[in-house]
């Protein structure tokens, strides 16, 4: 039994974005029937959003859960962190890459290393498809039609994007402590979804993930367990909280 009725996938082409009011993770998951892609971003084990002593098992409960709804998954973490998520890939899985943001305008706070990446693992079931055509630029788009492109130049599994921070990414700042360019998650959805795809984002926080989905046509499910960030989320993306889908 699903939280919807009927289940999300079958009724959210009727809303681009839909927004959930605060749930947990594990009961967004659970509410959507199945999606083209999980974006797992939950909160890093390293203060912010609390530390909590069995975060692994956690971690690796929200996957394996996440594995049973989706075609593929990304899973966010710092890299000191994240590794930990490969010695327990869910057995319906592979891992595809270890992908890296690399931004260079993170202001320094301490005296050593200062931090310039985020790491995230892609997961997806065997045969999930992958769109690098979808990076093609327009002289390589006029030699595949001509049928001369003799190679398809995928994307790199490094995106360099800055941190919006400052005046950089100013328009999309919503005041979220750990919000992420849509430049980063519009890389990722571009590689592996298409037109009227679906994605859930269970910790959804700023609500990137739903305008990147509004951009690239789209359906997406979102939610957090904080009203807070739900209701920033209302304010950027223009549309109020459901219980359920009608």
């Amino acid at each position: 039994m699903t939280l919807f009725d009927p289940p999300v996938t079958k009724t959210v082409r009727q809303d681009s974005v839909v927004l959930l009011t605060p749930r947990d993770a594990e009961e967004t998951i659970c509410g959507v029937e199945r999606v083209t892609v999980m974006m797992l971003d939950p909160w890093y084990n390293k203060g912010m959003g609390g530390v909590r002593d069995d975060y692994f098992q956690w971690l690796s409960k929200i996957t394996k859960l996440a594995a049973t709804r989706s075609d593929h998954i990304f899973l966010w973490g710092f890299p000191e962190i994240i590794w930990r998520a490969l010695l327990d890939v869910p057995s319906e899985m592979r891992l595809v890459a270890w992908l890296t943001w690399y931004f260079k305008n993170c202001p320094s706070v301490i005296r050593g290393w200062r931090s310039a990446q985020m790491a995230c693992l892609h997961f997806s079931v065997p045969g999930a498809k992958l769109y690098p055509e979808h990076f093609l630029n327009v002289a390589q788009i006029e030699k595949q039609r001509e049928g001369k492109l003799r190679y398809m130049p995928g994307p790199t599994s490094v995106v360099e994007v800055p941190l919006n921070i400052g005046f950089v990414g100013r328009r999309e700042q919503t005041g979220h402590p750990a919000q992420k360019p849509e430049a980063v998650i519009e890389y990722l959805l571009r590689m592996t979804t298409k037109e009227g795809d679906s994605v859930c984002d269970p910790f959804c926080g700023s609500g990137t993930t739903g305008a990147v989905c509004r951009r690239l046509g789209l359906q997406g499910v979102l939610a957090d367990h904080s009203d807070e960030y739900t209701k920033l989320m209302e304010a950027r993306l223009g549309i109020k909280r459901r219980q359920k889908m009608i």
